[in-house]
């Protein structure tokens, strides 16, 4: 799940973006001010970050060049009502991967913050991913538990890779259905529960040493074994 700090100062306006993007299924941290914007940018690890140009105690821009003076290369997209060409530009020089003039859709900010972050994940793409003692190699699409390799179907696979991408992390069934089928979850079906009790036998037969974890009426947690 892709995080995305907000720096706005506007709390309307802040509140708004972050009603979007947690419907469309990222994790929002907020900043009301550009000087603790910064703290939060420099500290935290974040996808993506919704700056506004204008903002109290250090201005967008500032806060911008900031960051890539300190080398952090979190992507960033600048807001702002300032249209015109030579402001779009400068925020592009200091440092901003997009633009986007206000007023907005929120339809339109959630999918260029969508684009980012994808960007930033493809940047960042590694041949495996490990678990505790779950291994997914991406190059050869195998699943490797405790070393023994796991035979998965082609959904099984796409479900524990986006498991294991988000280990640690509370997934919805609606989050899991649109990662992998990539249309909008009906909530009647039981496909999900039934391809996740496949996986957990394949993975542990003996039910003694539990992976995915279920919290009722809202979805799973993947953790290595205890």
């Amino acid at each position: 799940m892709a995080s995305v700090l907000v720096v706005e100062d506007d709390r309307r306006v802040a509140a708004e973006i972050g009603s979007a993007l947690l419907e469309y299924g990222f994790q929002v941290d907020e900043a009301p001010s550009g000087s603790i914007g910064l703290r939060k940018a420099l500290d935290g690890n974040f996808d993506v970050i919704v700056l506004d140009r204008m903002l109290p105690e250090i201005d967008g821009l500032s806060l911008l060049t900031e960051l890539r003076a300190a080398k952090v290369s979190t992507p960033v997209l600048i807001l702002s009502a300032l249209s015109a060409v030579n402001e779009r530009v400068d925020g592009l020089r200091a440092g901003g991967d997009d633009y986007l003039a206000k007023p907005f859709e929120f339809i339109e900010l959630t999918a260029r913050v969508d684009a980012l972050a994808r960007r930033k994940m493809a940047a960042e793409a590694v041949n495996e991913r490990v678990v505790g003692d779950l291994r997914l190699d991406l190059i050869e699409r195998v699943l490797y538990c405790a070393d023994r390799e796991i035979e998965l179907l082609p959904k099984e696979f796409a479900i524990i890779e986006f498991l294991m991408q988000n280990a640690g992390t509370l997934v919805s069934r609606k989050m899991i259905f649109e990662s992998v089928w990539g249309y909008s979850f009906n909530h009647q079906s039981s496909v999900i529960d039934v391809h996740i009790g496949k996986i957990r036998k394949k993975l542990d037969p003996d039910g003694l040493n539990p992976r995915i974890h279920t919290v009722r009426n809202t979805g799973f947690i993947l953790r290595a074994p205890s």
